[in-house]
């Protein structure tokens, strides 16, 4: 071979590999061109799946039309609650480092699927019968027409949101959804106007209660251990009473909201059962926090080790009891819209079909793995820093404020609560600062002082995600309700 045909082999080499180096770029440009659409795309297969269950169900029924696609709208609902609603619960633990994103998204599906499938047959007259009343429609085509637009309406609206990043209730969505067809129905007569203020009486309620009781806890922590000459000693004596506490107030507000399909139990009968849970777990866990507290340093990072399992425990239970009890709200019109169709009868009961709470826990699934890590690190890491023994405040808060709100008969809303809860923890971290600031002020005023720029650095909430949340908060009933009543009237336009 001549030494010009070695240098040609040697320039078409060089282009070859040139040319493999574009193809190996394009396919890496490619890749990350089209992962922004894997998700919607798994979304979608996971729809039509839900709409070809329901095909074999109701193939042969003069209705099936309409059931398929009353599904395939709750499965898009049930992928919404997952991205959204079940933040609430992992945010706080995956703030404070105590579970990573992979993890918290695995226990997180676990635990809702098995509340709802085990816990979760629970009656959905209030989200199909108590916001509107069904004898002032029509038909029950009108009916069917007026759960769609309001299924399509709630999944929506927790869409957009969950885009914007605001957590928001989902029931709340639902409600409004149900409202906004129910007066476009059949006007403004239909709505059951006490139980709507109800529900508006929970906007505040519900944040306000469960940031009192997280930055009350987180008070008791500071004051009892934080600030304590010995930590570690302090922590042996108290860390096994607050997770004791915690035992009993999450056994309770299982038996209050998550099991009622195993047990229906009374608030004195829920409390019983709490405190024949909490007492034994406080006395186990005397022995068991003196050995872990074993060599630990005198020193507030030593305390978070102590928190750890409490809070991923706390994390587990709250999807639990979520699984069970919301998410039967969530499909709540889509269980009527199949009732409906089998029956021709609107006005009876609905009960919860066993194939639609599956379509139910497995979209809340599918959601949260797909979508649901952008609104977990909203509400874990950006509205305030959170470490475990704060969002173990945030956790015990969820279920204190249900059962206290319980006990009082008010309405609440457990988004509301966790969120109301981060808040509190932050805004209480404030005060404390400040406090101390003007301790430290009187002490040393020579040597302590601080301007305008250095105030507002240290506050501690994200001013920017308080508004956006509370305006999403506030507007969530009246959103989808004009959303809904839009939705049914181009509906009707098309029908007519």
């Amino acid at each position: 071979m001549t030494m010009n045909d070695e240098q040609g082999d040697a320039r078409h080499l060089d282009t070859l590999d040139r040319d493999l180096a574009r193809y190996s770029n394009l396919e890496i440009a490619t890749s990350y061109v089209s992962r922004p659409m894997v998700g919607p795309g798994i979304a979608l297969v996971f729809i039509l799946i839900a709409g070809i269950t329901a095909m074999l169900f109701f193939g042969q029924t003069s209705n099936a039309a309409i059931v398929v696609v009353a599904t395939c709208l709750g499965a898009y609902m049930a992928l919404n609650i997952g991205a959204n609603d079940v933040a609430n619960n992992m945010g706080p633990a995956v703030g404070a480092n105590a579970l990573t994103m992979g993890g918290a998204i695995a226990i997180a599906i676990v635990f809702e699927s098995a509340g709802a499938l085990l816990a979760g047959g629970d009656v959905v007259s209030t989200i199909a019968k108590g916001i509107i009343a069904p004898e002032s429609i029509g038909t029950t085509s009108i009916f069917i027409w007026a759960m769609m637009a309001a299924l399509l309406s709630a999944a929506l609206w927790v869409n957009l949101a969950t885009w914007i990043g605001a957590p928001v209730s989902t029931t709340h969505s639902v409600v409004g959804g149900v409202m906004g067809a129910g007066i476009a129905a059949a006007g403004f007569a239909a709505v059951n106007w006490p139980t709507m203020g109800a529900i508006a009486a929970s906007w505040v309620i519900s944040p306000v209660m469960g940031g009192a009781v997280a930055a009350g806890f987180l008070w008791l922590i500071k004051s009892r251990i934080i600030y304590r000459d010995d930590k570690i000693a302090a922590a042996r004596v108290w860390v096994p009473i607050l997770v004791g506490i915690m035992a009993g107030a999450f056994a309770t507000y299982l038996a209050l909201k998550g099991l009622k399909q195993v047990l229906d139990a009374s608030l004195p009968l829920a409390l019983l059962i709490g405190a024949s849970i909490g007492v034994p777990i406080w006395l186990i866990m005397i022995p068991v926090t003196r050995r872990q507290s074993r060599g630990l340093e005198n020193r507030n990072k030593s305390l978070k080790v102590l928190f750890g399992i409490p809070l991923v425990a706390s994390a587990a239970l709250l999807s639990f009891a979520h699984g069970a009890n919301d998410v039967a709200n969530a499909v709540g019109p889509l269980a009527a819209i199949v009732q409906a169709s089998q029956s021709g009868s609107f006005t009876d009961a609905v009960s919860l079909p066993f194939w639609v709470m599956v379509i139910g826990a497995f979209g809340i699934s599918f959601g949260l793995f797909l979508f649901g890590p952008k609104l977990i690190r909203m509400v874990g890491s950006q509205i305030t820093k959170l470490n475990p023994m704060r969002a173990y405040c945030v956790a015990l808060s969820a279920a204190i404020t249900v059962i206290v709100a319980s006990w009082l008969g008010l309405p609440v809303s457990s988004t509301h609560i966790a969120v109301g809860g981060v808040f509190g923890v932050g805004f209480f971290r404030e005060w404390d600062a400040e406090r101390r600031m003007r301790r430290a002020r009187l002490d040393m005023p020579e040597r302590v002082s601080f301007g305008p720029e250095e105030r507002r650095r240290r506050k501690l909430v994200r001013r920017s995600h308080f508004m956006t949340i509370l305006a999403a908060w506030v507007i969530t009933v009246p959103a989808a309700a004009t959303l809904s009543g839009c939705i049914f009237w181009l509906m009707s336009a098309g029908l007519g």
